[in-house]
């Protein structure tokens, strides 16, 4: 087990730099998205408007730090807040639709990279390598949630 564990941290560290490589080749169009943009806009358009604190603790950040990204985000008319109908001292945010054109012209780009870099693997690989990927995901969310 010792040495998958190196291995494991040892290409991740890895993968941590090609990941950022990916993101800064993969910026499509006039506007070059910020890693911690890109992570908050994929959350709206896969699950929806969303409230500033829910962000904050889905993505383990102190709620100024989501404050400021989430303007920076409004700032350039990615996404927009509205009054939570719930409970109208809150707010929450969604993409506007310029936002979500951004979003996915990116996504795309992104998938074509990633569909070139794995042309050479089988159906079967590519389907193991999603459902592990997907599973140390949420090993990582559970420990975090522990810790």
């Amino acid at each position: 087990m010792e040495s998958a564990s190196k291995q494991i941290e040892q290409q991740m560290t890895v993968l941590l730099r090609r990941v950022q490589r990916i993101h800064l080749s993969t910026q499509v169009g006039e506007v070059a998205l910020e890693r911690s943009a890109y992570g908050i806009m994929c959350k709206l358009a896969d699950e929806g408007p969303q409230r500033l604190g829910a962000l904050a603790t889905a993505f383990g950040l102190d709620p100024s730090t989501i404050t400021r990204q989430v303007q920076a985000l409004e700032e350039i008319g990615l996404a927009s807040r509205e009054t939570d109908p719930a409970d109208r001292r809150a707010s929450i945010l969604d993409l506007t639709p310029n936002g979500r054109d951004v979003l996915e012209r990116t996504r795309e780009h992104r998938r074509e990279v990633l569909r070139t870099a794995l042309a050479d693997w089988s159906e079967a690989d590519l389907t193991d390598f999603g459902r592990l990927l997907k599973e140390f995901n949420a090993s990582l969310d559970r420990l975090l949630v522990e810790g």
